[in-house]
């Protein structure tokens, strides 16, 4: 993922010390139900989309705007799927960001899945019952925007 020009300029000041960030992951779904996903330039793994809102960019923007920008895809969003914080990330710089997650479903509505950016090596349009080898973190989004359950977090914990 492209470092957004505002988490630079924090960069300069702050250093490597965590970053506390929003961040949308991005479920996409066509007409035939089938799954969008990009293989990552940085990784060379299919993925879902995501990304990093713009500061003072609303998250279901953001969430359309990465899906373009990504895929060449126009989207509408449909509705949350799940917030969840998730676990610090150290990135090879020494960067640490912890990214509050916010995914959505979307509903495609126009424009053809292709590479868009420098971020994917490719995208494409995927079945739900024959995705490519994906991550956890990928595979229970999946699983939770095909779900009609209200919207998922994580349980709060007594004691």
């Amino acid at each position: 993922m492209a470092t957004p020009e505002f988490i630079k300029t924090l960069r300069a000041s702050a250093g490597h010390q965590l970053l506390w960030l929003p961040g949308v992951t991005v479920i996409v779904f066509d007409d035939e139900g089938r799954v969008l996903l990009n293989r990552r330039t940085d990784t060379g793994k299919w993925a879902v989309l995501g990304g990093i809102p713009e500061p003072g960019e609303q998250p279901a923007a953001c969430a359309v705007r990465e899906v373009f920008e990504e895929t060449a895809v126009h989207c509408v969003t449909e509705r949350v799927v799940l917030v969840q914080a998730l676990e610090p990330v150290t990135y090879g710089n020494g960067d640490v960001c912890q990214y509050m997650d916010i995914t959505f479903r979307c509903r495609a509505v126009g424009g053809e899945a292709k590479v868009n950016d420098d971020e994917s090596l490719d995208v494409g349009w995927f079945p739900v019952d024959a995705l490519p080898d994906l991550d956890e973190f990928g595979t229970f989004r999946i699983k939770q925007a095909m779900s009609e359950s209200p919207t998922w977090f994580e349980p709060m914990r007594l004691g």
